[in-house]
């Protein structure tokens, strides 16, 4: 049988990005926590009504990307939080969910708005540099069109403002909330970034000298900009898939088709 969300009009949703979807949706359903044992691939199959090997490729990429544990003779497990403020209460996360994803950008504006008004009043001038280096390092990236250059540069940037905040939880906070956000990118986009690189960089540079002027509240507005603007994009890129594949019965259960590369998973990239 074909793979339902295929189709040669446009984007589609590969096989095991729909049973990744799924399975989340069955943890959540089972209310079940870090540490939990999941049914054997041939259990989950069967329950999602999908074939093995496409089940097979929905739980590799949901452990390369932190939310189940595949332990060798053991079985397959809902992953531990992996370190921060993330606990099992975020457990339940849907990355390819609007709602989680806009509360997610919620509580991020919250966060880095003010780890960015901070850093502003209290940033070494060895930390300042370190922003400017990655915000630099990022508009480098965006105008090479390097998305994997420009997920490690947003990276540095954002953990480098977090840095400069002098508060561990912050700076822990930003960092378990970017973790959580880069799994829509590898479920929702296969890594590619939801909007344009130089945007997202050149913001990183105004924030980067508001920081460097002590301008807290500049530095603090300009972040909040920053995530508006990441919202957007990211909203605009999700109605223009879903309306995509609206017609095309896309969210059929999938049967074959994995839809990943010769690596097994989709590339990786980070929010901006």
């Amino acid at each position: 049988m074909a793979d339902p969300s295929a189709g040669s009009d446009g984007p589609y949703r590969p096989g095991y990005e729909l049973v990744a979807e799924q399975l989340l949706e069955y943890i959540a359903e089972q209310k079940l926590r870090p540490g939990d044992r999941l049914p054997t691939e041939a259990g989950l199959a069967e329950i999602l009504g999908a074939t093995r090997n496409v089940t097979r490729e929905a739980v590799k990429v949901l452990a390369a990307i932190g939310r189940l544990s595949v332990r060798r003779g053991a079985g397959i497990f809902v992953a531990e939080a992996s370190g921060g403020l993330v606990d099992d209460h975020l457990s339940h996360f849907r990355p390819t969910s609007m709602e989680d994803v806009l509360m997610l950008l919620d509580y991020r504006t919250v966060i880095e708005s003010e780890t960015a008004r901070r850093a502003a009043g209290l940033a070494t001038p060895i930390e300042v540099r370190t922003i400017r280096e990655g915000a630099s390092s990022s508009l480098t990236a965006a105008q090479q069109d390097d998305g994997h250059a420009f997920a490690r540069a947003d990276e540095a940037f954002h953990d480098a403002v977090g840095a400069a905040s002098h508060n561990v939880f912050l700076r822990s906070s930003v960092a378990g909330v970017r973790r959580l956000a880069s799994q829509s990118d590898v479920l929702l986009f296969h890594g590619d970034a939801p909007g344009s690189l130089e945007v997202a960089a050149r913001q990183h540079l105004a924030i980067a000298e508001a920081v460097a002027a002590g301008e807290a509240d500049l530095a603090s507005e300009l972040m909040v900009e920053h995530i508006a603007t990441t919202q957007s994009q990211f909203e605009r890129k999700i109605r223009d898939r879903l309306f995509n594949l609206g017609d095309r019965g896309a969210t059929a259960r999938p049967t074959t088709d994995s839809g990943l590369g010769d690596s097994g998973l989709p590339p990786q990239t980070s929010v901006s």
